[in-house]
């Protein structure tokens, strides 16, 4: 008897790609929807970015193929949205297109040092934190950390316990006494664990005491069981630090875990401008 073939027509044989227009398994494929006064507008705006002083509508017509009248129409639309600007008749790239380019270099930022703080994380097997104080604030940016390193709990509000981790420690030893003695106001010195700093005194001393650009070393004064080390980093009027957490049992490995991120910081700081992110702030 003779075999019948049941594969349906718009199905190829097997072993075969699927022609163009049939996804896999024969289904017709979907061509993307396509939205083509977005298209036009997408390729003034790049015709408009390769004329470092502008250009007229009719030359931008001419260069993207568009007819006078819509080439004009997408043009005054793109003026009225502020990503472009019309000056003696020629259109250049307007606020809004710079405010997307900042986004997009925020967006790098934020990739690199979260690359960067992961890699820490891996090569030295310690949680890493990224904080930095703004607005009068202490702001943990980024903590990253693993299983087999977890990060120390938030069990006390950071912003009120400055005086007692290495983070705020850090972060309050690279202010003016202006802006320490607003935040000390704000947030009095009290103790929270039997090693906590006691008293403003005290801590004002202990801060007197840390030298600059060395890890800022914490000892269970936030958490019992945990030992921390905190690097500054300072841009311009930016305080900013990275910091590692181990168990205290583990004590021995925080000031050489310190020491070789601090290194490892100083090499990247030249190579990743240890990072123009932070004039953002936002990771």
């Amino acid at each position: 008897m003779a075999k019948v073939d049941t594969t349906p027509a718009d199905k190829p044989p097997h072993g075969l790609p699927a022609p163009p227009g049939l996804a896999p398994g024969g289904a017709r494929a979907q061509a993307p929807t396509l939205i083509s006064s977005v298209q036009r507008a997408i390729r003034l705006l790049e015709a408009v970015a390769a004329h470092d002083h502008g250009a007229p509508a009719k030359q931008l017509a001419r260069e993207t193929g568009l007819a006078l009248p819509t080439a004009y129409h997408l043009l005054r639309t793109l003026a009225h949205e502020g990503y472009l600007h019309r000056e003696d008749g020629l259109f250049v790239l307007g606020e809004a297109t710079e405010r997307l380019g900042s986004k997009g270099a925020q967006q790098k930022r934020r990739g690199i040092m979260g690359d960067a703080l992961a890699h820490w994380r891996d090569s030295l097997g310690v949680p890493v934190y990224y904080a930095v104080y703004q607005e009068g604030e202490i702001d943990v940016l980024a903590v990253v950390d693993s299983p087999a390193a977890p990060a120390v709990p938030e069990w006390a509000d950071f912003r009120e316990t400055a005086h007692t981790h290495a983070i705020g420690q850090c972060l309050l030893s690279q202010l003016d006494d202006e802006a320490r003695r607003d935040h000390l106001d704000r947030y009095p010195v009290q103790s929270i664990t039997a090693y906590s700093v006691r008293d403003e005194r005290t801590f004002l001393r202990r801060l007197q005491a840390i030298r600059r650009m060395q890890p800022v070393i914490e000892r269970q004064e936030y958490a019992l069981g945990t030992v921390c080390a905190a690097i500054p980093l300072t841009f311009g009027t930016t305080a900013a630090a990275i910091a590692v957490s181990l168990p205290a049992h583990q004590e021995e490995r925080l000031m050489p875990v310190a020491r070789r991120l601090q290194s490892e910081i100083g090499r990247l700081s030249g190579t990743l401008g240890l990072y123009q992110h932070l004039k953002n702030h936002s990771l």
